[in-house]
């Protein structure tokens, strides 16, 4: 194993591997006495990365990221990925997020077999027009579907909410009318455009050794490309909301309602960033955890329903808070959040909870590493930020009241506040 580099933390007792394939391609194997070995190929390319140009124009329509993600499980022979790991008892799947898309299995045997799979059908596209004409029947039922989902449409308005401009506000999956200008030229130009291994990563965690994944790996990434993909620039955007209220109607019994707070003060450096995130996690559980004042506050007035979500979000250039749940009056709500937060910049954080709260982080991030699946998406993460897992126990660590008071100061500008409603849609006429 001398071409791999290996990772420890003597906190954890445990350790993992990093080598460059080859054809340039990150390597990640984490080995875990675990009866799951989890896989995942995955690909910085995303829905934001369709930046448009000066003039507005994207180089791709809007969802072909997703598009892709879709047909590369479809083989030149006829044959489909996924029923190839069934037949291997592996389980299968795919996701398009923001910032990549992630092609995974998980197993109990039969590794090698699977992980070939993944590798052989990832770098070898195969697109026809027929193939391509389907599946843009399928892609808008499922954009449909979304459209219908009143949570997804919830949050999707908060995100057209919060940005004017960057991309993030475009549906993942794109529009009927976007999907439809997709062919197979379009998918073979972007994913050769970033598809490439240096813009790749293949991480495996389970019962694996080193040699064994870069052994597979050998024999499948021969026709691996290393060309250069595109440097993602960011996009520009303003520093607030580009509007503070959408409503919607939808199949719900109450109103569902989400408050995004945009986060206009994202680092550039990346342990910067890593650290803003960590204290962005600790003062979300701090204001808003089911044991807290505010929580209790609200549920008490019957201003919500139990069950909230709440949580900090970042990916490159993007960050925001978001809080959900259901309420009667959802105005009222974001109201109440308000006074709250108004009287505690009087009164000020508790150092207490702080504390309290950072130890719960702590204890959330070490209970990561009992799961192969969490432990795999948990250094891509990193990875494709360009930081560590491990160092990532120091960061939380590190983190001081002080700084969670400062970005609390500054965080909730109401001109960066936004909320998105869906109501019945018995209530239209009202």
């Amino acid at each position: 194993m001398s071409e791999f580099l290996m990772r420890e933390s003597a906190l954890l007792g445990d350790r993992y591997y990093v080598a460059h394939h080859a054809s340039g391609l990150p390597v990640i194997v984490f080995p875990k006495k675990m009866s799951t070995t989890y896989a995942m190929m995955a690909v910085r390319f995303g829905a934001i990365d369709n930046l448009p140009d000066a003039s507005g124009a994207t180089p791709f329509p809007d969802g072909v990221a997703h598009f892709l993600e879709h047909k590369l499980f479809a083989n030149e022979d006829g044959s489909d990925s996924f029923e190839r790991f069934a037949a291997l008892g592996a389980d299968a799947n795919a996701y398009t997020a923001h910032s990549r898309t992630v092609y995974l299995f998980s197993c109990t045997d039969r590794f090698e077999d699977s992980l070939a799979e993944l590798l052989r059908f990832v770098t070898h596209p195969w697109f026809t027009p027929e193939s391509v004409q389907k599946e843009q029947g399928i892609i808008a039922e499922e954009i449909r579907m979304c459209r219908d989902d009143p949570y997804d449409r919830c949050y999707q308005n908060m995100l057209s909410g919060l940005y004017a401009h960057h991309p993030v506000r475009v549906d993942i999956c794109g529009s009927e009318q976007s999907i439809a200008r997709i062919t197979e030229q379009t998918l073979y130009d972007a994913y050769n455009t970033y598809y490439t291994s240096r813009n790749m990563a293949l991480i495996v965690c389970g019962d694996v050794t080193p040699d064994a994944v870069m052994a597979v790996a050998n024999a499948e990434l021969s026709t691996l490309a290393d060309r250069t993909a595109p440097t993602y620039k960011g996009a520009s955007e303003q520093p607030t909301a580009a509007r503070p209220l959408t409503v919607a109607y939808g199949q719900v019994a109450k109103p569902i309602f989400i408050i995004g707070v945009k986060d206009a003060q994202i680092p550039q450096q990346t342990r910067a960033r890593t650290r803003r995130n960590a204290a962005m996690d600790i003062l979300c559980e701090m204001l808003f955890s089911e044991t807290g004042e505010l929580y209790n506050k609200l549920h008490d007035a019957r201003l919500i329903s139990p069950e909230i979500s709440f949580g900090y979000v970042q990916t490159r250039d993007v960050g925001f808070l978001r809080f959900s749940g259901e309420s009667d009056v959802p105005e009222k709500v974001l109201e109440e959040i308000q006074s709250y937060l108004s009287c505690l910049r009087e009164t000020g954080l508790s150092r207490e909870d702080f504390e309290h709260y950072r130890r719960i982080e702590f204890a959330e991030y070490i209970k990561g590493f009992d799961s192969t699946e969490e432990i795999a998406e948990n250094i891509l993460a990193f990875l494709f930020d360009d930081d560590e897992l491990f160092a990532y126990a120091d960061v939380i660590r590190g983190v001081e009241f002080e700084e969670v008071a400062a970005i609390f100061e500054e965080f909730f500008d109401p001109a960066r506040i936004t909320l998105s409603v869906v109501r019945p849609n018995t209530s239209k006429g009202e």
